[in-house]
């Protein structure tokens, strides 16, 4: 049998005038540095731009190992990620050069070890020589950033974004070890899945090291199968078949059944050589593009019910993914499932998810659509770049077969749209720019390694190289005139098939912010505060800054969300900009980089809960039933003033199918204003209520905010109630003020006169009631007055 041996101990690493500095693999050169005591937190105050020369110098790691020879016929050094420019020893030896952070590579080095003490180095170049030589070579590329992130396969966003700190990384960012093995070996095992008329599925696709003859076996839910394969063959199948299997759903479809699928490699004696194991799932998934009365539609299918997404963008949880642990992806998920998303979208200028990543995901029932990455900019199709974007695309979709939760490749980040748009063409001047990856390599890679999956060549793309590829009737769409040029209620503008990213910033919570302020974006500020000055009254201070652009951010998000699910079956997904950010920042995200939630994940839970009242500006009620059960229940709709006198009221049967939504048309004397900058509407039915204003914050008469607040201790932190004697308006509380370790239950909630909520804080500190319950910790909209 194969047997592995681990490399992670006993490295040291060396450079720019750094000798033998203590280092952890998998790592990389920022956190060895720091956590020596050699730098200061990169994502600390203006340390980032501090530490650039870090990028540009060569560095080494050194490790010896004991060896012994076990009598295996070959050895091989393993490396699961290599960032990115490496040259490979072996006791003095070439063993190997990389030059491409996402993908792995295999040495045979067996002629190399020597009985005993063993020299490993691995010397890191600077990307920015490389990147130098091939932009002289083949011409510049244009890209949304000055770095030079397309003209070298590394993680996009090392080299900065308008989130993200520019800190151009080198390291062993992936386990590295030795596998011994005899005779033959399991090079690459590819489960496809299919499901038939209640029959399950899987091809077993192998492809393998060594020499025949040969028997390859598979047993999955109490089947098994085997075949023969001849000496000189490099690749062989086998096929099982499981009658009415269990399927996997997406979470709020059903289950997430899963299969455990072992495979074994024997020699022509039945002497085992090589297994693998996963835990797979049976399911279909297709994307149904069939046009229609309205354009080209972009839904999700899976097991033949269509899906309505309700998804996220998520870039990586760290600038240094080494850091990102299981338990840490299980926590950003599990906040993505209690936000009540369905799917979460890897954007193209981060990378291709680990194992733990969507094994995650495959348990929790969270779809992914993985981008190949390319992002924002116009890549090179020569060589050496054609090779090692097939290499990578192989690579990673052969990795990936076994996880029921991966529903869709798509081939790039907005570079079809650059090229459309951006002016590429004339500063192209008739070079390549990548449409030949999206067009042909990336779609026949799929075709070949994993036909189970659908493919898009781009996000945003129309279905079409003869439309617009951010035409909303057609595709997936991308919207940022919003939050660029434009006021969030542009969202009601559209009516899109599909929005694949659509984003509104704020500032990260309190307790975060206080690490130091990063701003990015473009004219962030100036985004922020036009966004205030059209809703919202002046902020007196940093606090009513703070707090004001979080509702803002979360209100954005919310109308272009109901707006979007109020559409479906016409529009059937709205992916949120951005679920989740790298490091302390002013961002789109929801969950900030601490892990803090802002209001905006709230405002998602709500948004994107299975059932939806909503009011549009038609002045009508949606009802949005995106669960599996009818939905029948009593609308009651009131015209109030803000000081709680009604003006006039209807009620309506509610009766809306699974899956489906319903309209409720309000007559005029209920919809109509007489007072618009003193009056709302209500509409409530049992355990959902939304709230339309007829005017805008700033324009509002308000009363001053009052009520009656308590705190009290109970187990496991404290217990705020608020008892409002007039109308409060997104009432929020903020503990990590307090506490930054804390956490609360709600947020955003409008409360009448009269109506109690309750805030739940998790805290192992006891917090000064007084201080929870009065600004800047408890705050609401009217509470400037």
């Amino acid at each position: 049998m194969t047997s592995y041996r681990p490399l992670d101990e006993g490295w040291t690493l060396s450079g720019a005038g750094y000798d033998r500095v203590s280092a952890r693999v998998p790592g990389c050169v920022h956190l060895d540095l720091m956590s020596g005591g050699h730098i200061p937190d990169p994502y600390l105050g203006d340390n980032e731009s501090d530490l650039d020369w870090i990028g540009k110098a060569e560095w080494t790691y050194r490790t010896t190992f004991e060896w012994h020879d076990d009598g295996s016929d070959f050895v091989d050094l393993e490396c699961d990620g290599l960032d990115t420019l490496a040259s490979i020893e072996l006791n003095g030896v070439g063993v190997g050069q990389t030059a491409n952070m996402h993908r792995r590579y295999r040495f045979a080095v067996k002629e190399l070890l020597q009985v005993g003490t063993n020299e490993l180095s691995i010397t890191f170049g600077s990307v920015y020589p490389y990147t130098q030589k091939w932009q002289e070579e083949l011409g510049a590329r244009p890209a949304a950033y000055t770095e030079p992130y397309n003209l070298v396969r590394k993680m996009a966003c090392n080299f900065g974004w308008d989130w993200g700190p520019t800190l151009v990384t080198a390291g062993i960012w992936r386990p590295i070890g030795l596998r011994s093995w005899s005779v033959a070996r399991l090079a690459e095992v590819r489960p496809l899945t299919t499901v038939t008329s209640g029959l399950g599925t899987v091809d077993v696709q192998v492809r393998l090291d060594g020499e025949g003859p040969l028997i390859l076996s598979a047993t999955i839910g109490g089947q098994a199968a085997q075949t023969e394969i001849p000496s000189g063959h490099a690749e062989s199948s086998v096929t099982l078949t499981v009658t009415d299997p269990r399927l996997w759903w997406p979470r709020g479809y059903g289950e997430q059944a899963r299969y455990v699928l072992e495979v074994v490699l024997s020699d022509a004696s039945g002497k085992r050589l090589d297994s693998w194991s996963r835990p797979i799932g049976f399911r279909s998934v297709r994307l149904d593009t069939t046009p229609d009365e309205h354009g080209t539609p972009y839904t999700l299918v899976v097991n033949e019910v269509p899906v309505f997404v309700r998804g996220a963008n998520w870039i990586p949880d760290d600038c240094f993914p080494s850091r990102i642990t299981r338990d840490r992806l299980a926590q950003r998920l599990t906040q993505a499932c209690q936000a009540n998303l369905n799917y979460l979208r890897i954007w193209g200028g981060g990378l291709y998810e680990s194992e733990e990543f969507y094994d995650l995901a495959d348990e929790f029932g969270l779809m992914v659509g993985q981008d190949f990455l390319f992002s924002c900019a116009a890549y090179p199709e020569e060589e050496p770049f054609a090779s090692e974007v097939l290499a990578e695309a192989r690579d990673n979709v052969a990795r990936l077969t076994p996880h029921p939760s991966l529903v869709l490749w798509t081939g790039n980040n907005e570079c079809l749209w650059g090229h459309a748009d951006w002016g590429w063409p004339d500063q192209l001047d008739g070079k390549s720019w990548g449409s030949g990856y999206y067009h042909e390599t990336l779609p026949k890679v799929v075709a070949q390694l994993d036909p189970t999956r659908p493919y898009w060549p781009g996000s945003p793309y129309s279905g079409s190289p003869q439309l617009h590829p951010n035409d909303p009737a057609h595709g997936s769409m991308h919207i940022w005139d919003v939050w660029n040029t434009h006021d969030y209620t542009q969202y009601r503008a559209y009516t899109p098939r599909f929005v694949a990213e659509f984003g509104y910033q704020a500032p990260p919570a309190f307790a975060t912010l206080a690490k130091g302020e990063h701003q990015k974006a473009i004219d962030g500020a100036l985004k922020l505060q036009r966004g205030l000055d059209a809703h919202l009254p002046p902020p007196k201070d940093s606090d009513d800054y703070l707090y004001y652009t979080q509702v803002n951010q979360a209100r954005a998000i919310t109308l272009g969300v109901e707006r979007f699910r109020a559409l479906s079956p016409i529009c059937m997904g709205a992916i949120v900009w951005q679920l989740n950010d790298c490091w302390p920042v002013t961002s789109w995200a929801a969950i900030d980089g601490d892990g803090r939630l802002k209001p905006l994940w709230y405002a998602l839970r709500n948004a994107f809960a299975d059932r939806l009242i909503t009011i549009q500006p038609d002045l009508s009620v949606v009802a949005v039933n995106d669960s599996p059960d009818r939905w029948t229940s009593r609308l009651t709709v009131s015209r109030l003033g803000l000081d709680g006198s009604k003006f006039g009221e209807m009620t309506a049967n509610l009766d809306v199918a699974p899956r489906a939504s319903a309209t409720v048309r309000l007559p005029a004397d209920v919809c109509m204003p007489g007072d618009p900058k003193g009056e709302l509407l209500v509409a409530e039915t049992e355990g959902y209520r939304t709230f339309h204003f007829f005017a805008e914050d700033r324009e509002l008469a308000y009363p001053a905010a009052a009520y009656q607040a308590d705190a009290e201790p109970v187990h496991g932190g404290m217990k705020v109630t608020v008892t409002a004697r007039t109308i409060l308006r997104d009432l929020c509380l903020f503990p990590d003020r307090l506490d930054p370790a804390s956490t609360v239950d709600n947020a955003l909630v409008t409360l009448l006169a009269g109506q109690t909520t309750t805030f739940f804080v998790r805290t192992d500190q006891s917090l000064d009631p007084a201080a929870l319950t009065c600004r800047p910790v408890l705050r609401c909209i009217n509470d400037f007055l």
